[in-house]
C-alpha cells in the first residue's frame, strides 16, 4: 500500500536557518519540494556532484583492487577523505605515466632490437675519427647494389620485405638513396630491455601500494562518499529555499509519512518555527512510500522497473505479486531447475551484503514456484515423468497435466488477472471519484463476470431454463445500461451511447489481444522442456560406447545444456511475466503511474 503523506510548510528566521536544516537532517523523515525552476545551475551543487560521480568511480575501481579474502580495516571516523582522495589519485597517476612510460620503452626496444648492441659513445668515437655511420631501411625491392660502392654500405638484417642497413661515409657526404633514415635511440636494446624490467618492477611496486591503500582506507573513501552525498543533499535544501521578507524569513516546504511525524512535531513544538502540516489534495505531487507484508515486499523492486504509482491510485504490488510469482514457475516449469536455483539462491543469500539479500530472497521463492508447477508439469531435468516407470511417481501422475491442459490454464490464469485488473480498477474509481465514475466498469463486470457465471453454472448445475434466461437478461440488461447509457452521468445520453459503442469495441478486441498473450506462459514452458529433452538426447547419442568416457562425455553435454537452458528459460521467466503485468494487467487495473520515490532528507 501507498503510505498516506502529510505536507509540511515552516517559515524559518535566517540566522537560525541552518541549525533548523541540522536538526531536520538528523530526524531524517522530511522529503524536500523541490522548486520548479530547479538546482542545476548551481556552481557549488555542480562541484559537489562531480566529486561524487568521481568517488563513485574510484569506488568502482578499488574494488576491483582489493585481493580475495582480504579483510578492510574498519573506517576511521577522523580521517581526512580530501587528503585520501588526493593521495590515491597520484598513486593512479605514477601507475599511469610507468604504464605509458613501459608502452614506449616496448615500441622503442623492439625498433632497436634490429640494430643490436650498439654503443653510442663507440659511434661518437668514430665520428670523432672521421667516419659517420647513417642507417636506413627500405623495401628489399628498392635496394640498389651500387650504394655499396657509392656510400659502402652494409645490410644488418632483413626481416619480412624490409631491409635494414648503414652506410659508412665521410662527415657531411650528401647520400643521395631512396630510403627511409632511422634516428637511432640513445640506448640500445639491451639497454632498453633493462629499462622496461626495472619499469615493469616500479609497476608491481606501485600496484602494491594501491592495494595496500584500498585495504587501508576503503571504508574511509566509503565514508568521504558518503559525507559528499549529504553536501549534496544539504546543498539541494538550501537551493530549494524560498526567501521572503528581505530574505530574512526562509520558506520550506516538504512530505513527512503520517507515521513519522510525531518526532518531527515534537521538535518543531519545541522550537521556535512556525509550521502548517496539512493532508495532501488532488494536484499535489506526494512522493511515493511503498509499505507492504514481508512477501509483496520483494516485488516492490520489480515493479519500481516500469513506475511508481501516484499518491492517489491503488499499489499494484501485492497485487501482480503472486500471479508474478505462478507466471515464473509456469515459464521455467522443470523441478530440478526450480531445486537448482533454491539452491543456488539460499547459498548466495548467506554469502550477500543486506541491501543484496531481498534479492535472492525472491530468487528462492522463484525457485520453489518452479519446483511446484514443474511437478504439475512433470518435468525433471527435461525428462518427462509421465513415461517413467517408477511405482511411486505412479500416484502423482494424476497431478500432472499434459500439454493441452496446460494451454487451457494459461488462458484461464490470464482472464483470471484480466478480471481481477478490471475489478481492481473498479474499486479505485469508487474510491476516488465514486460511484457514478465507476459505473461503466461495474457495467462491464455484470456483464462479463455474470452473464459468464450463469453460463459456467448452466453447465455445471442443475438449474431451470426460464431461471438461466432471467439471469442472463438481468445481468446483460443492468450492464448494458450502465456501459451505454450512464457511462457518464454527466454527459448527453446519446453521447454516451456512441461513446458506449466504441468502448464496447474496444472491449472486446482488448481483451481477447490481452488474453491470447498469456499463450506465452504455456509456450515458454513447453520450450524449456523441449530443449531439456533435445540436450539429453544429444548427451545420450553422442557419448559413445567406451566405458567411464562415455558417462564422462553425457555428463558434460547435459551440464553444458542445461547451463544454457537455464539461462534463457530463467531470462524468459522474468522477462514475459514482466510483460504481461505491466502491460495487460496494469492496463486492465487502470495504471496511471507517474509517482517520484520518497527520499528522506536525513543524516548519512
Amino acid at each position: 500500500m501507498i503510505v498516506k503523506m502529510r505536507k509540511y510548510s515552516f517559515l524559518v528566521y535566517h540566522k537560525v536557518y541552518l541549525e533548523f536544516l541540522e536538526k531536520i537532517r538528523e530526524i531524517g523523515v522530511l522529503h524536500i519540494i523541490e522548486k520548479a525552476e530547479g538546482v542545476s545551475d548551481n556552481e557549488e551543487l555542480s562541484k559537489q556532484m562531480q566529486l561524487k560521480i568521481k568517488l563513485n568511480a574510484l569506488l568502482r575501481r578499488l574494488k576491483n583492487e582489493l585481493p580475495k579474502g582480504a579483510e578492510i580495516r574498519a573506517v576511521d571516523l577522523n580521517s581526512d577523505g580530501a587528503k585520501l582522495l588526493e593521495e590515491i589519485e597520484a598513486k593512479y597517476s605514477s601507475l599511469e605515466l610507468q604504464n605509458q612510460k613501459l608502452q614506449l620503452l616496448d615500441r622503442e626496444a623492439e625498433r632497436m632490437e634490429v640494430w643490436g648492441a650498439f654503443s653510442q659513445n663507440r659511434l661518437n668515437d668514430l665520428y670523432k675519427s672521421n667516419i659517420e655511420l647513417n642507417f636506413y631501411c627500405c623495401n628489399i625491392r628498392k635496394f640498389d647494389q651500387e650504394w655499396e660502392v657509392l656510400y659502402n654500405a652494409f645490410e644488418i638484417d632483413t626481416i619480412g620485405t624490409l631491409r635494414y642497413f648503414v652506410t659508412v661515409t665521410k662527415p657531411g657526404t650528401t647520400i643521395d638513396i631512396d630510403a627511409d633514415p632511422i634516428k637511432l635511440n640513445d640506448k640500445n636494446s639491451l639497454e632498453l630491455r633493462s629499462e622496461i624490467e626495472e619499469c615493469k618492477r616500479e609497476i608491481v611496486e606501485i600496484k602494491q601500494e594501491i592495494q595496500n591503500f584500498t585495504i587501508e582506507h576503503f571504508n574511509n573513501i566509503k565514508l568521504f562518499n558518503e559525507q559528499i552525498s549529504g553536501k549534496i543533499d544539504f546543498t539541494k535544501v538550501i537551493l530549494n529555499t524560498t526567501k521572503e521578507v528581505d530574505d530574512r524569513i526562509m520558506l520550506l516546504e516538504g512530505w513527512c509519512p503520517e507515521e513519522n511525524t510525531q518526532a518531527l512535531n515534537e521538535y518543531l513544538e519545541a522550537s521556535e518555527v512556525y509550521y502548517e502540516s496539512v493532508e495532501p489534495v488532488e494536484e499535489d505531487k506526494v512522493p511515493i512510500k511503498l509499505k507492504n507484508n514481508k512477501f509483496a515486499r520483494l516485488y516492490e523492486m520489480i515493479g519500481e522497473l516500469y513506475d511508481l504509482p501516484n499518491y492517489n491510485e491503488i499499489d499494484l504490488t501485492p497485487f501482480f505479486a503472486p500471479f508474478f510469482l505462478l507466471f515464473f514457475g509456469m515459464c521455467v516449469g522443470d523441478m530440478a531447475y526450480g531445486m537448482l536455483l533454491v539452491a543456488g539462491a539460499i547459498y548466495l543469500r548467506i554469502k550477500a551484503s543486506p541491501p543484496m539479500k531481498p534479492v535472492f530472497s525472491l530468487a528462492i521463492w522463484m525457485g520453489v514456484s518452479t519446483i511446484v508447477l514443474g511437478f504439475f508439469s512433470g518435468t525433471f531435468f527435461g525428462f518427462s515423468l509421465m513415461d517413467v516407470n517408477i511405482p511411486w511417481i505412479e500416484k502423482f501422475k494424476a497431478y500432472m497435466l499434459d500439454s493441452n491442459k496446460i494451454f487451457y490454464a494459461s488462458l484461464i490464469i490470464g482472464a483470471v488477472q484480466i478480471l481481477f485488473g478490471m475489478i481492481i480498477k473498479t474499486v479505485g474509481s469508487v474510491i476516488r471519484f465514486g460511484w457514478a465514475a465507476a459505473l461503466s466498469s461495474i457495467g462491464w463486470l455484470l456483464i462479463i463476470l455474470g452473464m459468464g457465471g450463469t453460463y459456467a453454472a448452466s453447465l455445471t448445475m442443475d438449474i431451470e431454463p426460464h431461471i438461466i434466461q432471467y439471469l442472463y437478461y438481468g445481468f446483460g440488461g443492468v450492464g448494458a445500461v450502465l456501459v451505454f447509457i450512464l457511462n457518464n452521468v454527466k454527459r448527453n445520453p446519446l453521447i454516451n451511447v456512441g461513446a458506449g459503442l466504441w468502448d464496447a469495441y474496444n472491449m472486446a478486441t482488448g481483451i481477447l489481444g490481452d488474453l491470447l498473450s498469456y499463450i506465452r506462459l504455456f509456450a515458454l514452458g513447453i520450450c524449456s522442456g523441449v530443449m531439456g529433452f533435445v540436450f539429453n538426447d544429444l548427451a545420450i547419442k553422442m557419448s559413445g560406447d567406451i566405458p567411464v568416457l562415455n558417462i564422462l562425455i553425457m555428463i558434460l553435454i547435459m551440464a553444458f545444456g542445461h547451463g544454457i537452458n537455464i539461462f534463457m528459460a530463467v531470462l524468459g521467466a522474468f522477462v514475459h511475466p514482466m510483460r504481461l503485468t505491466f502491460v495487460e494487467f496494469y492496463k486492465n487495473a487502470g495504471f496511471e503511474g507517474g509517482g517520484k520515490k520518497y527520499k528522506p532528507f536525513k543524516q548519512v
